[in-house]
């Protein structure tokens, strides 16, 4: 006869130490509530087909059943966070990564500007 679990379903796939690692100087921009959930989106993103939406996010990393489902949600728009500080942080991280030395040049196309 067999015995079936009562132990509650898994929270999902959890994040692999890499991309905690490559995500590791964004760290300062979020509370660590927050964090943990950014961790969530960033790895669904990279994961989900097509529109990467929340919900797709969530799914992908086996969290669509998980209670604190929509926290995720309310991270976007509720939770305290820098989008600036963010944003710098990621334009360094991409600029270091990308052109270690020498000059950045960037070309700007003023005909997208609303006029």
């Amino acid at each position: 006869m067999q015995q079936h679990s009562t132990s509650p379903p898994p929270t999902g796939v959890p994040v692999p130490q890499i991309l905690r690692d490559w995500l590791q100087e964004l760290r300062m921009c979020f509370t660590a509530p927050s964090w943990e959930h950014v961790l969530v989106l960033v790895m669904g993103a990279m994961l989900a087909p097509g529109k990467r939406t929340v919900s797709a996010c969530l799914r992908m990393t086996g969290r669509a059943e998980a209670q604190n489902f929509s926290s995720c949600h309310q991270h976007l728009n509720r939770a305290r966070w820098n989008t600036h500080a963010m944003a710098r942080h990621l334009l360094s991280m991409v600029v270091n990564r990308l052109v270690p030395e020498g000059p950045v040049v960037i070309g700007m196309d003023d005909t997208i500007e609303r006029r």
